[in-house]
């Protein structure tokens, strides 16, 4: 078999083929099922398979957030979710939403977790214990990582804010990670940056041309289209819109028609922006 294109490859490929920058996050809450499946987690394979079903051709990327999936005992279904998004939306990335962050032995585990048993194309990465926690991942050389960069929780400002007297010209964290990213060769190294703050992905941006970032927060943490993308400019771009999405609708019958139409509106928002 030839060897796999790198991500950063396979990532503008996917963005350029469907003309999208949407990137579906796929959180199944058993509480918030539509109809009769609230509440039942053995149907988060169904759910999210439906979502995929309905939002394929309008997404450029899934990203399956583990938490939900393990919270309740259910990484078969993950699994299950993962190979039906191989089957249906061929060569579009999925990025494991784990935000996994350990060093020597572990983190090997954790890349193990990611690459080999869930199969992602990449996965998100907290670099807060230094960037030997990330080099474990990078010797699967056709896989990315996201590092956590400027989240769109407010909290982020406790760290993600504060400068470093150390370093020239006193650079805010997320200013140095962004940097830190952007000297990293072989383009497997992208960031996650809130849309909730424009003004710093702009500043990521400036940073970091070429990096890929995942923008998380625009949908129900109110994060606007058209200020991402305009922040954003040229660069390689994810925008992830996950519970805006899922829980658009509230009936069986037509829960994933619902998110089609929430889908369909929020792609094309980032197409006009």
């Amino acid at each position: 078999m030839p060897e796999a294109s790198p991500f950063a490859e396979r990532l503008r490929a996917a963005v350029h083929a469907s003309d999208s920058l949407l990137c579906v996050g796929l959180d199944p809450d058993p509480a918030r099922f539509p109809g009769e499946w609230r509440g039942d987690a053995t149907r988060m394979a169904a759910f999210c398979c439906a979502i995929v079903d309905a939002t394929h051709d309008l997404a450029a990327a899934f990203k399956p957030q583990i938490a939900y999936f393990a919270a309740c005992a259910a990484e078969d279904q993950l699994q299950r979710v993962i190979e039906h998004i191989r089957h249906v939306a061929p060569g579009k990335p999925i990025v494991l939403d784990a935000k996994r962050g350990d060093i020597g032995d572990t983190a090997k585990l954790y890349a193990r977790e990611a690459f080999e048993r869930y199969g992602a194309d990449a996965v998100t990465l907290s670099p807060y214990m230094g960037f030997d926690t990330i080099e474990p991942y990078l010797a699967w050389a056709d896989r990315g990582v996201f590092l956590l960069c400027r989240t769109s929780n407010p909290g982020g400002d406790e760290l993600q804010m504060q400068r470093l007297a150390d370093l020239p010209g006193q650079p805010r964290v997320f200013e140095m990670l962004a940097s830190r990213a952007a000297a990293q060769a072989g383009g497997q190294v992208g960031l996650v940056v809130g849309a909730t703050y424009p003004h710093e992905l702009a500043r990521v941006r400036e940073l970091a041309p070429q990096v890929p970032l995942l923008v998380p927060g625009v949908g129900a943490q109110g994060g606007d289209a058209a200020a991402t993308v305009r922040a954003n400019g040229a660069g390689p771009m994810l925008v992830n819109s996950s519970r805006a999405i899922l829980y658009a609708g509230t009936r069986l019958a037509d829960f994933a028609e619902r998110a089609r139409d929430a889908a369909l509106a929020t792609r094309d928002a980032l197409r006009k922006a």
